[in-house]
């Protein structure tokens, strides 16, 4: 058996990757419950054994050592060496100036499950409220053909995009999910940095959990 040894000093936080990973599918696997875990948390926690097994609900060291190892090996979790504290601020305060820095283009927008926008960063409204509606139909055309894409074709992913000759993104729809509330990230052109804002607004998991209610 493996044996492994915890880094004493540090704090547990999941990556940018790990984030992105955690909450772009419903499935709940050990590794997505841990990561969710963490980031229901509104302060870091530090990195021993007697948080590994409170987040992760396991009993034995020796499989919280396995998993964590497991989400290391993947680049889905990281060791802070300063303790975090999530602000808590209004999330339809946070999302604007987030979303704005995701795209080439800062054209953004954060969409529910029934095609209504939350927030939304250089679309006109008109846009941004037709983007949405056609977010919830492409997730219902998803739904409908999941076992197509999913089993037969192994096309894990729930993401959609619109892309020119090239095969670059020019519109995308990048979904999320908070338990059963699923959202839907559409960003025009490149999306520069979703997965760094991905993690600074899924850091406030609780208040969107809030918000969404």
């Amino acid at each position: 058996m493996s044996s492994y040894t915890l880094t004493e000093g540090l704090y547990l936080h999941p990556t940018p990757a790990g984030v992105y990973y955690a909450v772009s599918s419903t499935d709940t696997g050990k590794p997505r419950q841990f990561i969710r875990q963490m980031l229901l948390q509104p302060v870091t926690k530090a990195f021993n054994l007697d948080n590994l097994k409170q987040l992760m609900g396991f009993d034995d060291p020796q499989k919280c050592l396995e998993l964590l190892h497991h989400c290391q090996k993947l680049g889905w979790v990281q060791g802070l060496t300063a303790e975090r504290e999530f602000p808590a601020d209004q999330l339809e305060n946070i999302l604007p100036v987030l979303l704005g820095t995701m795209s080439e283009n800062g054209k953004v927008l954060l969409a529910d499950m029934e095609g209504f926008y939350l927030a939304s960063h250089g679309f006109p409204h008109e846009v941004a409220e037709e983007l949405s509606v056609l977010s919830a139909e492409l997730a219902t055309i998803h739904g409908r053909r999941s076992g197509l894409l999913m089993n037969n074709l192994g096309l894990a992913s729930h993401a959609w995009s619109i892309v020119d000759a090239f095969g670059n993104s020019q519109i995308g729809f990048w979904p999320l999910f908070i338990g059963k509330n699923r959202f839907v990230v559409v960003i025009s052109g490149f999306p520069i940095s979703i997965n760094r804002n991905l993690l600074i607004w899924f850091g406030h998991c609780p208040f969107a959990m809030r918000y969404t209610r």
